[in-house]
């Protein structure tokens, strides 16, 4: 997302004030910084404090700041909670952290008080940034421009380093002066201020928003440290180090393009030629793999990618028709699979489902020797069939139980395909199915607002209101909206009051009433939290 140098258009990318959180604010006179630790057996970077030197900022204050940012990314109209598109990047984002886990570089003090979430904006801008505590933040417009798994994998193998390196935290350790509330609050002014130029007051804490304006970059030796690190963590996940390398040759090009805001991730993470030397010669220490198969899985999500960024209805009828061209079905396999599918959904935002449907067809024939891919497109169709009003031809596209893609067999079936199946299901008067499949989901994602407002429908088109109210409590929960969970809690209590039911509602209502008193204090630790920050 744009930096607060280049104020974005109001949405999700205001946020991104957060992207370099440590450095962004940090921009102040600070105390003289201790000498660098050397780490065994590889020397730590120049420059850098040991991984230990956070200051005095403890992983918990790290955690408490990064919900207070989620949450507000949480509210904002530009968040985008897409099953299919999710999916794919929390897969990814996943197979690194086990990778980050194998070489030892995820303390468990970390692994267990971050929150290891990937939110995702609806933006156009090409970026990802990290945030306290264990938090990322993605543009959809970054996800557009990647051709592979692998890509993708190097830019958050990247960011998860300066998460692991805690390199917010150390940055944040170099001004004793500022508690991680001041920070959250400094950080939420910046939102304001991108979304409302009278709002930028919120920011001058102090006479200092001009001096946070000028440095939202880490430091080119945190850079280095994320890179050499990140590298590591993408070949011990299994990613291809291609990857990296063609990622890097992406970023190249695009800096030596004038900056017209299309690629701020390069203003934050700056493409130094010692960057670029540096991934050059850890590519040739490795073996030259084999050239890598197209990856249609990648191809197709990156065409979602952009036309969920909302690029205007005339870049929508340009991708519409763009199977209608002279010369489309001469093009190469993998570019016609990815125009069809960008095509496809483009025309289900222009309303004409009905094309749509047929351009997915032709979709699914196109990918149909890759599993990856015609799953996607299968994906696709269900959705489309959703939109039109058909929920039971949208289970004819859904598989009904794990389905292997490629080499990654999963062990449930994929979340998309659990949402999509539990929305077909409730309108196809299936519900107590719909709710038992994501009951069984809960219990190993019991954080899941999406599913949790799938299970509210279920339970309310069985004639459950308060199971419904219930789950949509949990869902207000599970973004951090303690107040709203609140609300719909005592809403189920008035319910059970006056309609007492039988042993079920009473082991209903006793959860609801324990859920009840975690939100209420919850929200009187936010409550007080934001006192502090005034």
């Amino acid at each position: 997302m744009k930096s607060i140098l280049h104020p974005p258009k109001p949405a999700f990318t205001a946020g991104a004030a957060a992207l370099a959180l440590g450095a962004a604010l940090l921009a102040l006179p600070s105390r003289a910084q201790a000498p660098a630790t050397p780490a065994a057996p590889v020397a730590a970077p120049r420059g850098l404090p040991s991984l230990g030197d956070a200051g005095d900022m403890t992983p918990l204050e790290e955690r408490k700041l990064g919900d207070a940012i989620a949450r507000e990314l949480y509210r904002d109209p530009d968040y985008l909670d897409d099953p299919i598109l999710g999916e794919y990047i929390d897969g990814i984002w996943r197979a690194l952290l086990v990778g980050a886990r194998a070489r030892g570089e995820l303390p468990p003090e970390l692994d267990e008080r971050y929150a290891w979430k990937v939110l995702v904006g609806r933006d156009r801008n090409v970026n990802a940034f990290a945030l306290p505590g264990g938090y990322f933040g993605m543009l959809t417009g970054l996800v557009g421009v990647v051709a592979s798994r692998d890509e993708l994998a190097s830019v958050l193998a990247h960011e998860i380093s300066h998460i692991t390196q805690r390199h917010i935290a150390r940055m944040i350790g170099q001004e004793g002066r500022m508690t991680p509330l001041m920070l959250a609050a400094m950080v939420l002014g910046a939102m304001a201020a991108s979304r409302n130029p009278q709002a930028g007051a919120a920011l001058a804490v102090g006479g200092q928003a001009a001096l946070i304006q000028q440095q939202l970059n880490y430091s080119r030796d945190m850079e280095r440290e994320a890179d050499r690190i990140g590298f590591g963590v993408l070949t011990q996940s299994g990613f291809a180090p291609q990857g990296f390398a063609s990622m890097f040759e992406k970023l190249q090009a695009a800096s030596r393009i004038n900056d017209n805001g299309d690629w701020p991730y390069l203003r934050s993470h700056p493409l130094t030629s010692q960057r670029i030397a540096d991934m050059q010669q850890r590519q040739q220490n490795l073996a030259r793999g084999a050239e890598l198969p197209a990856d249609y899985e990648t191809l197709l999500l990156a065409g979602r990618a952009r036309v969920l960024g909302r690029p205007g209805v005339d870049v929508l009828r340009a991708w519409a028709n763009e199977p209608d061209h002279p010369g489309f079905d001469k093009l190469p396999r993998p570019r016609r699979a990815a125009a069809l599918y960008a095509a496809a959904l483009a025309q289900a935002q222009l309303r004409d489902l009905a094309r749509a449907q047929a351009l997915a067809a032709q979709l699914a024939q196109a990918v149909a020797p890759d599993a990856r891919g015609l799953h996607q497109a299968r994906l696709l169709q269900a959705e489309l069939a959703l939109q039109a009003g058909q929920p039971a031809r949208a289970l004819e596209w859904l598989p009904t139980a794990p389905t292997p893609t490629g080499t990654d067999p999963k062990a449930q079936l994929g979340r998309a395909a659990l949402l999509l199946r539990a929305q077909a299901q409730t309108q196809t008067g299936q519900a107590p199915q719909a709710s038992a499949a994501l009951q069984t989901w809960m219990v190993d994602h019991p954080d899941d607002p999406g599913a949790w407002q799938a299970l509210a429908q279920a339970w309310g088109a069985q004639n459950q209101p308060l199971r419904a109210l219930r789950a949509e409590g949990e869902v207000s929960m599970a973004r951090m909206d303690y107040a709203g969970a609140v609300d719909r809690w005592r809403a189920a209590q008035d319910y059970a009051q006056q309609h007492p039911g039988g042993s079920a509602d009473l082991i209903d209502i006793s959860i609801v009433d324990t859920r009840l008193r975690v939100a209420r204090q919850a929200l009187r630790q936010q409550q007080e939290d934001e006192k502090k920050r005034r």
